[in-house]
């Protein structure tokens, strides 16, 4: 039992520490916010809000939070209202639920992840407006950030991901993913040590997608280099461009 506490303890602390390093270092929140905490069921969405909920009670600056749900009709993806809501409360967050609607049988501009994707956060963006919300916290983790950075180079052929903190000036808010230093693993761990909940039903595209071959070719680079994800991170924050190929503007 006290090898079980340790272990809880160091783990906590570990992803705090992450936490709190990603807050100070990209300035993700300050003084007087007010964050909505985009809650999918999910571990990632719950370990957000749990700690999010312990920042709040113990760490400056001192912010607010309220987390929010968003269903999507004609998608079997559904979770425990009443358990969020309660997991919630226990972070000292009100949850509110919103529901959305889109059918992927007839919507073809895009692909049904896309739209699912839009929908909500169309939904996230707009509830954020209406309780007077300054920021908008997601659950994305260091193995998303780095797996959207070898996605946009091998299939885009762009070199970006998610930044832990964008400013989107069309909608006056600004993004924040405070988990973008922990990896899955320790999200997986925490989940475990909790023990939260599967959602009732599960997206049924999730898969097969190019985002899975990009977790199998990141474990697959791990075995060589077991230290990968935190390199390209460390890669996205030491860019050469001087090293770079660059087309010259040259004068008629």
């Amino acid at each position: 039992m006290q090898t079980e506490h340790r272990d809880e303890t160091r783990l906590m602390q570990g992803i705090e520490a992450k936490v709190n390093k990603a807050v100070r270092d990209y300035a993700l929140i300050g003084e007087g916010d007010h964050v909505l905490v985009g809650l999918s069921g999910g571990k990632d969405s719950l370990a957000l809000v749990e700690l999010l909920g312990r920042r709040m009670r113990v760490y400056a600056p001192r912010f607010r939070a309220t987390a929010v749900h968003v269903s999507v009709e004609h998608i079997p993806y559904r979770a425990d209202l009443d358990f969020l809501r309660r997991h919630a409360a226990s972070a000292g967050m009100e949850l509110v639920h919103r529901t959305v609607c889109y059918d992927p049988a007839t919507d073809h501009r895009k692909s049904p992840c896309f739209l699912c994707s839009w929908h909500r956060r169309k939904a996230l963006f707009e509830t954020a407006r209406e309780l007077g919300c300054t920021k908008i916290a997601l659950g994305h983790h260091l193995d998303d950030v780095v797996e959207t950075l070898l996605l946009n180079m091998l299939f885009q052929g762009t070199t970006g991901t998610m930044p832990p903190r964008l400013q989107m000036d069309k909608f006056d808010m600004t993004l924040i993913r405070p988990l973008c230093l922990v990896p899955e693993r320790d999200l997986e761990a925490l989940a475990a040590l909790r023990g939260y909940p599967q959602q009732e039903a599960r997206c049924p595209y999730e898969h097969d997608s190019s985002r899975q071959r990009v977790k199998a070719l990141l474990r697959q680079l791990e075995q060589w280099n077991p230290a990968v994800r935190r390199s390209l991170w460390a890669a996205m924050e030491h860019v050469q461009p001087e090293y770079l190929p660059r087309k010259e503007e040259w004068n008629a």
